[in-house]
């Protein structure tokens, strides 16, 4: 297949590219940069310059390949404040994407999130169906949106498929959430955790994550959900520890009072208990993480190294 992949230089998307290149797909990656373009050719992909504000490229390239695989998002407006901003670039990239491909038969894979997507207890692919927001408002209830029309495409000829990532997809050279919070960890002087440290995340290697976007562009059947998770739900603590361990940090607890001070923009985050499954995505797609879990992955310390702190 010629598959058009946004994002294809990121941190999923670099894992994404040698996994279609090393099954006998040909690649054409969206770059923004002349950085991104040289790492996509030196991958052996084709390069398209250009944004996701760009709409005339997204439509062309998305009209002459035999599919998408749709990874960019504004992270860099998202978290310094213009969460909205980013969530709607992405909107109009996946409506552009969904006139290109329409009555083709063609697949359409976004990148979606499962924070939060069922607080407080373990999320399912059934999860967060038939309603465009999930009670969700502003930038993440757009994304939200978003997803939910990518799903209704399904109904104008398009073979598309939302996949659900967790909040860490982690692997050597992550510069995410894990990272930032080392940093912090670093800054403090103390490895932390909200309140209990209870809280769960859904976690997944980024190896595992590449392999089940290839398996939804070539075999999920149109509307379908799929959750990228490896660990079901690994409590926030568990983290800190390992953190604290390798930093010779001690671990403590801060109130939920304090965690915006402490934490700044990621207090939000690392409060949410937002366990996932993707029993249904194994049942259905044959996918089986075979990379690290993230205690694992964590006890490698690479995270470690001064040169993976936070940005």
């Amino acid at each position: 297949m010629r598959v058009f992949v946004t994002g294809a230089s990121g941190w999923i998307g670099s894992a994404v590219v040698p996994e279609l290149i090393g099954v006998g797909h040909q690649v054409i990656g969206l770059a923004r940069s002349e950085a991104s373009a040289e790492a996509l050719a030196a991958a052996g992909a084709e390069v398209r310059r250009g944004t996701l504000d760009d709409l005339d490229v997204l439509r062309s390239a998305a009209a002459a390949s035999d599919g998408v695989i749709h990874l960019a998002f504004k992270h860099d407006i998202a978290f310094s404040g213009d969460f909205q901003g980013a969530a709607d670039a992405d909107r109009r990239a996946v409506e552009t994407f969904g006139e290109a491909l329409a009555g083709s038969g063609r697949p359409l894979v976004i990148a979606s999130g499962l924070l939060g997507l069922a607080s407080g207890r373990t999320a399912t692919e059934g999860d967060g169906r038939g309603s465009s927001d999930a009670g969700l408002a502003g930038g993440p209830g757009t994304r939200m949106a978003t997803a939910e029309f990518t799903l209704s495409l399904a109904s104008r000829g398009v073979r598309s498929s939302v996949l659900r990532l967790p909040p860490t997809v982690h692997g050597e050279g992550d510069n995410g959430f894990m990272a930032t919070l080392t940093g912090i960890a670093r800054d403090k002087g103390v490895s932390g955790y909200i309140g209990d440290g209870s809280a769960r995340w859904p976690a997944v290697h980024r190896l595992d994550a590449a392999h089940l976007f290839r398996l939804a562009l070539e075999n999920a059947p149109a509307g379908s959900v799929l959750h990228a998770v490896a660990d079901e739900g690994v409590p926030i603590r568990a983290v800190a520890e390992v953190i604290g361990r390798h930093l010779d940090l001690p671990v403590v607890s801060v109130p939920p009072e304090d965690a915006g001070e402490h934490f700044t923009w990621l207090a939000h985050f690392l409060a949410t208990d937002s366990p996932a499954s993707s029993a249904l995505t194994r049942e259905r797609f044959g996918w089986r993480p075979v990379q690290p879990g993230l205690i694992d992955d964590l006890d490698k310390g690479h995270y470690f190294h001064r040169s993976a702190s936070r940005p």
